[in-house]
């Protein structure tokens, strides 16, 4: 089974408080704080697609939508 690929980071900046939890978490060093303090995909080439900035998001404010592969269907 392939890897899922990732289409965009979905980021709501308003719900964000800038914890750094995400930061934190991130096994590829894709996310970042920046000048306001909240949270932006710096590297987002460097994403694995692992949900784990999605799941440690205390305030629901990250969503990462994966591309769907139209292979599997078969």
């Amino acid at each position: 089974m392939a890897k899922p690929k990732v289409k965009e980071h979905c980021i709501n900046r308003a719900w964000c408080k800038g914890c750094g939890i995400c930061v934190a978490f991130c096994p590829k060093n894709v996310l970042e704080l920046d000048d306001e303090e909240k949270v932006i995909a710096a590297n987002p080439s460097q994403c694995v697609g692992c949900l784990t900035c999605e799941r440690m998001c205390p305030d629901l404010a990250i969503t990462i939508e994966l591309e769907q592969d139209h292979d599997a269907t078969n």
